[in-house]
């Protein structure tokens, strides 16, 4: 009886461990991801799920007029329907990275599939932009080692964060600016700087509502004006390079 119950706990154990290692923006278990760098007056805002016509628009709106630089990790079918979209996101300076081609849970996926969805997006991209595309952010998070393997096959960085402002649902800007303090007061207090998941677009189609989103990086820009560095995942990576880069969760 006890030898069951230890056995059932086993597995239990090994299966959250898993998750764990697999999901955690900050985990390190599975390989390698930049997460941030170690200077806490840093911050990296990044953008997951688009390109999406008028929320992305109006964040380059924002963002030029602070004059700040960001990452847009981009859904390959939605960058191949908006392809001058993705030439105006870059040609004012931002990042354009990797977000698979369709945003499934890679963890369940096989590795034929991954390197698939990561394949198609690269091509889809660098026929847009004619440059490689050098950072990937998984869905969800979601990874196994041949998934970070296969990114960096590709030539890519993968990318993972460690403040959030989950804006993917219905919100408004005050809640993701709460919701972003708590992450990067967290990270202040370790002594690391903060790279912001933030999102412009939708899994589910062009056309998402991130209104919210947009008024909240307008808020923090505002907030934070003067007083830290906004930096792309680019400069992140100069900084997290460093072996004794410390990494958050």
């Amino acid at each position: 009886m006890l030898g069951s119950i230890a056995a059932a706990g086993a597995v239990l154990l090994g299966a959250g461990g898993y998750m764990y290692a697999g999901i955690a923006p900050g985990s390190q278990i599975f390989g390698r991801t930049l997460v941030a760098g170690n200077d806490p007056d840093e911050f990296a805002l990044t953008y997951d799920d688009g390109p999406n016509d008028a929320c992305t628009e109006a964040l380059l709106e924002v963002l030029a007029r602070h004059e700040v630089q960001a990452t847009f990790f981009m859904i390959g079918r939605f960058a191949r329907e908006r392809a001058e979209l993705v030439r105006r996101v870059r040609a004012a300076g931002h990042v354009v990275g990797n977000h698979t081609w369709t945003h499934p849970v890679l963890l369940l996926k096989s590795p034929a599939k991954v390197r698939e969805e990561l394949t198609a997006t690269n091509k889809a991209l660098e026929d847009i932009l004619g440059e490689r595309v050098e950072y990937f952010r998984p869905p969800f998070g979601a990874r196994r080692p041949d998934v970070l393997r296969t990114a960096r096959e590709l030539g890519m960085v993968p990318v993972m964060w460690n403040a959030m402002g989950y804006d993917w649902k219905p919100t408004t800007a005050e809640q993701v600016r709460k919701n972003l303090a708590r992450g990067i007061a967290r990270n202040r207090q370790r002594g690391v700087g903060s790279n912001l998941l933030l999102h412009d677009g939708g899994q589910a189609g062009i056309g998402e509502d991130r209104w919210h989103t947009v008024k909240a990086t307008a808020d923090l820009l505002e907030e934070w004006k003067g007083r830290v560095r906004f930096v792309t995942v680019a400069g992140l990576a100069v900084q997290a390079t460093a072996p004794s880069a410390p990494v958050a969760d």
